[in-house]
């Protein structure tokens, strides 16, 4: 147990990453208080249950009052309005800081709300799963997980300092980068991924030769894969890839390339050409291994019940 870096946090939307930050703030003792706001009543009663928040308020307003710290857990396309609403009753010195995969389109919403004594640290965690809610979140997700804040560079040096401190209480690895870099990086990361993810099940969806029980049946680790990483949040989503638009496309048209490469060399049988492609990416998977980014262990460490007879 440390002492709190923070004497009061509000968290703003109470979804898997702000559920997690609660959870694993009680655990290491890293906020004296945990205020907590969502719109939905529903899921102000499910927190209340769980218990992850000291005090939960019907409006925003109530929970960012005298915080030292607003998380802003919010899908990117609500949180300029959001941060329009709660700028009043924003104390001076407090922090602002957002958890987004998007992040030059949360400055430009955001930072034009921030009033003069508050700092504004935008940031990213890149840690999640496909579920979502406060019933999905736990105090672990962090752990070992990079957090990306791009703060401007006149920004106060003490309350980026506090935040990454706060963020490496949590478990993480913290890093600074350029909010267009920061997008870009993302793009071939996480958002295109996620872009053809959610193509390839809907590929699947569509090609009537193939039935829905033969899909489910007879799904393979790739596509199985592909299903998890489908299965995120779409509200989210959708405001990533309209937000992120540019690198996006980028990042989109360059794969579009590199697989029409591949087509060539299948149809024309170039064996050297599919070998030496597929080596030389196949270096990348082993390099997220050994950076401790994921596991090795057989089935990528899934535990589960095997079909009888196997």
């Amino acid at each position: 147990m440390t002492a709190p870096v923070y004497g009061r946090v509000a968290l703003i939307g109470l979804g898997l990453i702000a559920s997690s930050m609660a959870h694993a703030m009680r655990a290491q003792g890293l906020a004296g208080h945990i205020a907590g706001h969502a719109r939905s009543a529903a899921t102000r009663e499910a927190a209340r249950e769980i218990g992850f928040c000291d005090s939960l308020h019907d409006a925003a307003a109530g929970a960012v009052a005298d915080a030292d710290l607003v998380v802003l857990a919010v899908p990117v396309g609500a949180m300029g309005p959001l941060a329009a609403r709660i700028a009043p009753h924003l104390k001076p010195g407090c922090t602002v800081t957002d958890v987004g995969s998007v992040k030059q389109a949360v400055i430009e919403a955001v930072a034009p709300h921030i009033p003069p004594g508050v700092h504004f640290v935008p940031g990213h965690p890149l840690a999640g799963t496909e579920h979502s809610g406060p019933r999905s979140g736990f105090a672990a997700l962090f752990r070992n997980r990079w957090w990306i804040l791009t703060p401007d560079p006149q920004a106060d040096r003490a309350a980026v300092d506090r935040l990454a401190a706060l963020c490496r209480g949590l478990g993480a690895n913290v890093d600074e980068m350029d909010p267009g870099h920061h997008d870009l990086v993302l793009a071939v990361t996480s958002h295109t991924p996620h872009l053809i993810a959610y193509t390839m099940v809907g590929v699947a969806d569509d090609l009537r030769r193939v039935t829905d029980s033969e899909v489910i049946r007879y799904s393979a680790a790739g596509f199985r894969d592909f299903t998890r990483i489908a299965a995120s949040d779409p509200t989210m989503w959708r405001d990533v890839f309209l937000t992120n638009k540019e690198a996006t496309l980028d990042i989109l048209g360059r794969f579009t390339e590199e697989l029409f490469a591949l087509q060539r060399a299948i149809r024309l049988g170039d064996g050297d050409h599919l070998h030496a492609y597929f080596t030389r990416t196949r270096a990348i998977r082993r390099g997220i291994i050994e950076a401790g980014q994921d596991t090795d262990a057989p089935d990528f460490g899934r535990v589960g019940p095997t079909p009888e007879g196997r």
